[in-house]
């Protein structure tokens, strides 16, 4: 009686604890989700756990842990209600990159040279940073950030070997990476048009797109609107291609302009009432 309970020793050993902190433990469990880890100076049950994700940079890694290992580990969150740290191990693996990551603020510009385009992306070598231990950068621009126009493929926006000035969005700390935007730093065409048009307004266009809702509809070299179902025509249709096909041009009003979500919505019908 009168005791103190396990859930309160781990509330005060967790509470000394701050993150950013390195600890080590030995492995407790190894799971589909992660490892449990019963921390140093803590035995009476694990409070550390390491995600899957967080285990390793290098793909793969899982089958390396096992129980009964020794492990450090940099703490990332901790949750006193859960009584429990959250830890990577990436974070040790490699000290340099982690440590330079940390550093880097949401907006703060970097300048690199594209060392490679995939489908999902491009990866950035940066000026400053140091080397990646998996990915051929340490930057990486997921493919909307490239660009605010359409593009069919990342190549025809960027290619391999070009230097390029991105904005920092966040420090991905799953896979070691600095996430980038190019489109950051060049000016949003959307917001040029929404500064010159007005609702009402009449724009011709030409139609690029069709899905089950409606029409997309260019308006300008950048910039589409969509024309919902309900707004194609006075009759009642149950599907798009039964008033219009991709390629056919026509007058739109705009009724909408949505600046936060940069979003364009148009009338064909309102139109043709504009216009008799």
């Amino acid at each position: 009686m009168g005791g103190t309970s396990d859930d309160e020793l781990s509330r005060k050993f967790l509470a000394a604890i701050q993150v950013g902190d390195v600890c080590s433990g030995i492995v407790a469990a190894v799971t589909p989700r992660g490892v449990s880890v019963i921390l140093e100076g803590f035995a009476v049950r694990p409070l550390g756990f390491v995600g899957s994700l967080d285990l390793s940079w290098v793909r793969f890694s899982a089958a390396a842990v096992e129980v009964g290992d020794q492990i450090t580990a940099e703490v990332t969150a901790i949750d006193l209600e859960q009584g429990r740290a959250w830890m990577s191990m990436a974070a040790t693996e490699n000290p340099e990159l982690w440590a330079f990551l940390k550093t880097l603020r949401a907006g703060e510009l970097l300048s690199g040279q594209i060392g490679s385009i995939e489908r999902f992306g491009v990866f950035v070598a940066l000026d400053d940073g140091p080397d990646h231990p998996v990915f051929p950068g340490v930057g990486f621009i997921t493919i909307p950030e490239l660009s605010w126009r359409h593009f069919e493929t990342a190549s025809d926006v960027v290619q391999v070997g070009q230097r390029v000035r991105c904005e920092f969005l966040q420090f991905d700390t799953t896979n070691g990476e600095a996430r980038l935007s190019l489109r950051a730093t060049q000016p949003d065409p959307f917001q040029t048009f929404a500064e010159t048009t007005t609702v009402g307004q009449t724009l011709q266009g030409r139609v690029t797109k069709l899905v089950p809702f409606g029409v997309f509809v260019q308006v300008t070299n950048d910039i589409e609107g969509l024309v919902h179902l309900q707004e194609l025509t006075w009759t009642s249709v149950e599907a798009p291609e039964l008033v219009v096909q991709v390629g056919d041009e026509f007058t739109v009003i705009v009724t909408e302009i949505d600046r936060e979500r940069r979003r364009l919505s148009l009338s064909r019908r309102q139109a043709s009432t504009a216009l008799d």
